[in-house]
This record gives C-alpha cells, structure tokens and sequence, in this order.
C-alpha cells in the first residue's frame, strides 16, 4: 500500500512540475519534458527547438527556473539540460505551437495551413494531418483540414508511429484550436489481402 502511494505521490508531484515548466515559458516551443530520479537528485531534461531561449544569457534563465523549483516543490540539487530538436518540423507538439503563434500575429489560416503541411511532408514524414477550428472569419466557427500522404488513424501502429500535437491561439475574433498529428515512419509489418502479414523493409524516414 505505501508502495502504490508512493508512485501515486510521485506521478501527480511530475504531472505538477511538467506543467509549471511550460507554464514557465509560455511562448517557447517546448516539445517535452522529462524527469528522472538520479543518485545526485532530479534530472530533467527539456526538449525545444530553441535551446537558447530557454537557457538565457549566461545561463540566466535556467538558474531561475532551478531556484524556483527548489522553493516550489522541494527538490534536492535538480539538474536541468535543455536539448535541441533535430527536426523541428517533425514534432507534432512545435507545429502546433508554430501555427498557434503565425494565427496569433495575423496569418491566413489556409495560407499558413499549407505552408506548414508542405514543411512536414519536406522534412520526410509519410503522412500528415492538420486541423485548425474556431471563429476563422466572419461570426460562424469552421475547421480547416490540410491532409498530405499516409496517416494510420486508429490501432497500434497509429499509437506507436503518429505524434500528436495541440494548441490554442487567442485572437481577436475568439480562441482557435490547432491539431497536429504526424507519421513519421510506415509499418514495418503490413497485412496482405489475405489475412497475413508480410514484411515489409523500409528505412525510418528522419
């Protein structure tokens, strides 16, 4: 029973500091977080595609966001490492963040829609799909959906090879939500007319 508590404490206690640190930078596309329970303390590993604007000059950033965490929730000696992401266009999560900024400064939906579709598809994914929704123009709220390649929609390759991205954008006309969703890689494994399964070699897209 303390065992059960105790990972129960520990998973709301990371739940808790993974939202304050977004929260934290609020206009940086971060695209994960990562915590981890290491001999020396915590270690958490943030993901972006902007390192510097995390980190600050001279480290200035970082040291804050540490000082804050050991006030906030009690954490011994927590290490923060910010990582870059190789490819930027390829992470759901800063996608949608992207698009959430463009339709804040003014863009077109369907200009930037399509912009972002194209960047995706020339970054090597297989497939991918974008839906933005809300007040797009005049009173009514509508969806705009811009589709490119494959994209599995349901079972087990859709949970393990397409990631999913959301965001809202304030405007002036009201909130707009922004789904992202990307296949990065095809299936190893695809069933025949059949019934059965043939192997199928590919090279992982990047």
């Amino acid at each position: 029973m303390l065992t059960k508590s105790f990972f129960i404490d520990y998973s709301i206690r990371k739940w808790m500091i993974y939202n304050f640190i977004r929260g934290h930078f609020p206009e940086e596309n971060i695209s994960s977080i990562e915590l981890e329970r290491t001999p020396l303390g915590v270690k958490i590993v943030i993901h972006t595609d902007n390192p510097g604007r995390i980190i600050g000059v001279g480290g200035r950033k970082i040291n804050e966001l540490t000082d804050v965490l050991k006030t906030k929730f009690n954490l011994e000696n927590p290490q923060i490492d910010v990582k870059s992401v190789k490819s930027p266009y390829l992470d759901a999560k800063i996608v949608a963040h992207r698009i959430k900024d463009a339709l804040e400064r003014g863009y077109n939906y369907k200009k930037i829609g399509n912009i972002m579709l194209k960047r995706i598809m020339d970054a090597g994914a297989v497939g991918a799909e974008i839906i933005i929704s809300g007040k797009l123009g005049g009173s009514k709220g509508r969806t705009g959906k811009f589709i490119s390649g494959y994209i599995k929609k349901c079972g087990q390759p859709a949970k393990e090879l397409v990631d999913h991205g959301f965001a809202e954008a304030e405007t002036k006309p009201g909130k707009i939500g922004i789904k992202v969703s990307i296949m990065k890689f095809m299936p190893s494994v695809i069933e025949d007319k059949e019934g059965g399964e043939t192997d199928k070699k590919e090279e992982s897209k990047k």
